[in-house]
């Protein structure tokens, strides 16, 4: 995917929002609402420049869940599946609604039954992906264009009918009325944040970007901001202003718009395609919490049930079911009320932007304490090598942190001003991760101890610091673990032999995998489906935590192949190898100061031992 269609999946989800956010911050601040949106959108551009760095950094897709399993814990991950998984089963509800609604203007017979006629929509979505047929990132690409023309479309037409001056007029209108004090602003710009929803869906499409994955996601976020920055604030401005805003209905407020400066014909065409990207989003919702639950069913945080194919569309029914079903009951609760829908969204939209930028931020501290010894100019070719984001400025870096103050202050400001999003949002969390710690207890009371290793990349290993990834630590000992239907048990033994006490890096080269290309919002991470390597690693775990030895984890995907072997050695710099025969040529042609011998009638094990020249 390129720049152009990555903006299309993008906008399909964010894009939506315009169709009914100016009428619930209407409702609850008048015609200050585009002074939020506008506030707010500041904040956004700078949410965009950390979601485009995920988005790079963690290609395997995932978003939240893999950020913050990489930089603070599982747990954190988990954390923010579940935030995620609230803000989908929202936006599908909402976005069915208001596309049924919005449909209302073409077929007003379906007004009473809006409810009735969204919840068929949802129960078909979710049938279309039963049966395998989901949307394509052209289609969503080729609807977000429409969309983004017709709104385009109602701005000219507001200026050509009013005028350039009484356009001007408006602007002082946003600050008519009521006073705001400083508790207004903060709340008012808490709430705005609905209208910036969907950004998550850049850093979920990251394993289907086109490389030089840095320059397309820049690219397409900059299409991102460029098209909401247009839209957004002037369409809320207006809609709020020009229209008879408590005579009218403002759940279709950017179609009355449309109708007020031009006639039917662009109230009916503003009406179709908001329909149909509504429609997009509600479909978009729907894919990305399945996938959720399947990422973290495959973490072994949720139950393996939702990982279950049928036999007959090889589609996983009950990870569907789940993330149909759960909107539609959202759907029955609110009986229509398209306000109702909106108080409950502030909790996981910001809980999970919240996760995302503590999490880059403490990547980034980690990172630029390793990097201080080397040159910008090394950092720089080796981000270019491996099309990796760039080292970030002392600016920048502060840039960052103060979006993630700003995303935390609107978060705790949300959780206080609207207690039915965080009653909800809290519900939903708490069951969530209820059932995390039960699958997790579960798996442990088993034998199975969870492992999240270092994944190496595509050409080298990039090594961080402390204990998220492999520290170089000359004198420790390199396990290579073979697969649990080989010599493992040896290999461990022979480890608890001569461990005395070192630090270990536990090495495992992964299985060949027969998975074909990912579906949009898919993660795709090859350890997350090779069983193999999770016992393996288990295993390794408990022998460790018995032993009480520093240990760390690295995974070598198959396709890299024993390079990415022989670049994990380089880079830690063991004093002792522990490996089996049979993978000896995964090391081969390396300078070895001298090979011993662990021979048992049912296995050969070798210690390859090294003196490392100092520093």
């Amino acid at each position: 995917m390129g720049p152009y269609r990555s903006w299309g999946v993008v906008f399909a989800d964010i894009g939506t929002s315009i169709y009914y956010v100016p009428g619930i911050l209407y409702a609850q601040v008048g015609t200050h609402a585009a002074l939020f949106v506008a506030m707010t959108l500041v904040v956004f551009i700078l949410l965009t420049m950390k979601y485009g760095e995920v988005t790079v950094r963690y290609p395997e897709g995932g978003g939240v869940v893999t950020v913050g399993t990489r930089a603070i814990h599982p747990f954190a991950g988990v954390v923010g599946g579940v935030f995620i998984l609230v803000d989908y089963f929202l936006t599908a509800a909402i976005s069915a609604l208001s596309g049924v609604i919005y449909l209302s203007v073409v077929a007003p017979s379906i007004g009473p039954s809006v409810v009735v006629v969204s919840i068929l929509a949802l129960v078909a979505l979710g049938v279309l992906n039963w049966v395998g047929i989901s949307e394509s990132a052209t289609a969503s690409a080729f609807i977000a264009t429409i969309a983004f023309i017709s709104q385009t479309a109602v701005l000219l037409a507001v200026l050509v009918h009013i005028g350039v001056a009484k356009l001007l007029a408006t602007f002082p209108l946003i600050l008519a009325g009521q006073p705001i004090g400083p508790l207004g602003l903060l709340t008012g710009f808490a709430g705005a944040f609905l209208a910036f929803s969907g950004l998550e869906s850049i850093s979920q499409l990251a394993p289907a970007i086109a490389t030089p994955r840095h320059r397309t996601t820049h690219r397409a976020l900059l299409l991102v901001v460029s098209t909401m920055a247009l839209t957004s604030p002037l369409l809320t401005l207006w809609s709020t202003t020009l229209l008879r805003a408590q005579k009218v209905d403002p759940n279709q407020f950017i179609s009355l718009l449309g109708g007020f400066a031009a006639g039917p014909w662009l109230q009916i065409e503003v009406a179709v395609s908001a329909a149909l990207l509504l429609v997009f989003a509600s479909n978009t919702a729907i894919i990305g919490s399945y996938h959720v639950f399947l990422a973290l069913a495959r973490m072994r945080f949720f139950p393996t049930m939702l990982e279950q194919r049928n036999r007959l569309r090889g589609t996983p029914h009950w990870a569907i079911f789940a993330a149909t079903g759960i909107p539609i009951l959202i759907l029955l609760k609110a009986q229509g009320d398209v306000n109702f829908l909106g108080d409950l969204y502030a909790f996981g939209l910001l809980g999970a932007f919240s996760v995302t930028c503590i999490s880059l931020d403490i990547v980034r501290w980690r990172e630029r304490r390793w990097g201080n010894h080397k040159s910008a100019s090394d950092a720089e070719a080796i981000a270019e090598e491996e099309d990796q984001p760039r080292p970030v400025s002392p600016f920048v870096f502060g840039l960052g942190v103060l979006t993630t103050v700003l995303v935390i202050a609107a978060w705790c400001t949300n959780l206080v001003a609207k207690p039915l999003a965080t009653e909800f949002g809290g519900t939903v969390s708490v069951i969530g991760l209820v059932i995390a710690v039960i699958t997790h207890t579960v798996q442990r009371r088993q034998g199975k101890a969870l492992v999240f290793p270092i994944a190496l990349g595509a050409r080298r290993l990039i090594i961080p610091i402390g204990g998220a990834a492999v520290a170089q630590q000359r004198g420790s000992v390199l396990v290579l673990l073979p697969p649990p239907d080989g010599p493992l048990a040896a290999v461990l033994r022979s480890l608890e032999q001569s461990a005395n006490g070192r630090s270990v890096v536990f090495l495992y080269h992964g299985s060949p995998t027969t998975r074909s290309t990912g579906r949009l919002f898919e993660v795709v991470d090859p350890y997350l489906e090779d069983r193999a390597a999770q016992v393996a690693f288990s295993r390794a775990e408990v022998v460790a935590r018995r032993l009480r030895l520093p240990r760390q984890f690295v995974y070598v995907p198959h396709q890299i192949g024993a390079t990415g072997v022989r670049q994990v050695w380089r880079s830690v710099q063991p004093g002792e190898v522990i490996l089996a025969t049979e993978q000896a040529a995964d090391l081969s042609g390396l300078a070895i100061d001298y090979v011993r011998h662990d021979s048992t009638e049912a296995s050969d094990i070798r210690h390859y031992l090294k003196r490392w020249a100092s520093a």
